[in-house]
């Protein structure tokens, strides 16, 4: 990061949901993790305090990092405040800058199927698959790829490209770094299925890019390799297929169905 230009007053990140539906999910979900992540109405809470705390110590944010420090109750009771009506969900995005100083944004979001919370099964299979796109372009990994901050313009610029002008459309672009190695998507994780047959016995179906491939720590990966749902392996861009199955996941949203959609745009400009 030494050799690296930050841009001024970024702050970091994280967005997720309130519902109050999570503290019936949760006690049906069978959590392999401990603290468990579904335990209040905030989607997968301790995980998200946890990315941020890994992004305030790699910028060396000392008083972010002392706000951070609360544990996840007393994390409830401050989010709990920015919350207009417990009975609804909501959908929140955290920000914290380098003076300590924390922000949360919380604005309406609609309704879904509790189940989308959960990590994907033959019982909880979507109907409608949103339109995932390959980028035409390469992205570099950096700070700004491996943890979630306001400085966006290269996922902006990548959804562009695409032709996604809005975040109400289902549709969502995979990145690809200088290796041709799909990074991760540009608002979620995805999930793809696994290309080596051989001895995958007892292996899970899905797999995830590695974090060497310079995609962002997610909070719903983190669930998701948690409980086994998938497991870490690169992917070249060139071998995705058009038309096939993907999953994709975030912190509002939950798990999502996609397909894959080349449109001409799976080779990355050199």
């Amino acid at each position: 990061m030494a050799s690296e230009v930050l841009p001024q007053d970024f702050k970091i990140i994280s967005s997720l949901r309130y519902d109050p539906a999570l503290s019936t999910i949760g006690k049906r979900a069978a959590a392999r993790t401990t603290p468990d992540p579904l335990t209040t109405p905030y989607y997968l809470l301790p995980y998200h305090q946890e990315r941020l705390r890994n992004a305030a110590a790699c910028f060396s944010w000392g008083k972010a990092l002392a706000f951070l420090k609360q544990d996840t109750n007393q994390f409830v009771e401050f989010l709990n405040t920015f919350i207009p009506d417990n009975t609804k969900p909501w959908r929140l995005r955290i920000l914290l800058d380098s003076t300590g100083t924390c922000e949360v944004e919380v604005n309406p979001t609609t309704s879904m199927n509790p189940l989308n919370y959960l990590t994907p099964t033959e019982t909880n299979l979507q109907t409608t698959a949103w339109r995932v796109y390959i980028d035409s372009e390469r992205i570099s990994p950096s700070v700004f790829t491996t943890h979630k901050t306001t400085a966006r313009d290269f996922y902006t610029a990548a959804r562009l490209r695409s032709g996604i002008v809005s975040f109400v459309e289902p549709a969502e672009v995979l990145l690809v770094n200088p290796a041709g190695e799909i990074m991760e998507g540009s608002i979620t994780t995805p999930y793809f299925r696994r290309r080596d047959t051989t001895d995958g016995e007892g292996k899970p179906a899905w797999i995830t890019p590695p974090l060497s491939s310079g995609g962002n720590a997610g909070t719903t990966r983190q669930y998701a390799l948690a409980q086994g749902f998938c497991a870490e392996d690169t992917i070249a861009a060139t071998d995705l297929v058009d038309g096939e199955e993907c999953w994709l996941s975030n912190g509002v949203r939950g798990f999502i169905r996609g397909q894959i959609v080349l449109r001409g745009i799976d080779e990355p400009h050199a």
